[in-house]
C-alpha cells in the first residue's frame, strides 16, 4: 500500500501566521498557488484556500479565515483513497501533517486527478517559469 508520505512535496512554501488577507491575495495570484500554509515553530496552524479571502478586509489576518479541517492529511493515509477523495472534492492540495500538527509537506494533486506532482515537476515548472521572466 502507497502511502501520503510516498507521494508529498517535502519542502513547500511556508509563511509566517501573522499573514494579511492583502498579501494573501497576492500569493494566490499565481494560478499554480491552490493553498497557504501559515506556520508557527514548525507547527501547521492554518490553511487558507483562495475562497477562503472573498469579501475579507486586505487587513485582516488570513490565519483567521484559514481551517485546517479537510485541509490536512497524516503521512500514513492510504494513497489511493487520500487521491479519490481529492478528486471527489475538486480540492489540489493537502497539507501533510504529523500527529502533533508539525507540517512535513505538501501533496499535491495534478489537475488531470490521476497521480501527484513530485518535486521535479515543481522544479522544472519554477525553471520555466522563471526562463519567462528573464526573456
Amino acid at each position: 500500500m502507497s502511502t501520503v508520505s510516498d507521494a508529498h512535496l517535502r519542502t513547500p512554501k511556508v509563511h509566517g501566521p501573522d499573514v494579511s488577507v492583502g498579501a494573501a491575495r497576492v500569493f494566490f495570484l499565481d494560478g499554480h498557488v491552490h493553498a497557504l500554509l501559515l506556520v508557527e515553530d514548525g507547527v501547521l496552524v492554518a490553511v487558507v484556500e483562495r475562497g477562503d479571502l472573498e469579501g475579507v478586509p486586505d487587513g485582516a489576518r488570513a490565519r483567521a479565515v484559514g481551517s485546517l479541517a479537510g485541509r490536512v492529511a497524516s503521512p500514513q493515509d492510504d494513497l489511493e483513497e487520500t487521491r479519490l477523495a481529492m478528486a471527489g472534492r475538486g480540492q489540489r492540495r493537502l497539507a501533510v501533517v504529523d500527529a502533533a500538527g508539525v507540517l512535513l509537506g505538501l501533496l499535491c494533486l495534478k489537475r488531470h486527478g490521476r497521480g501527484f506532482c513530485s518535486a521535479a515537476d515543481v522544479a522544472a515548472r519554477d525553471a520555466d517559469r522563471a526562463g519567462h521572466q528573464v526573456g
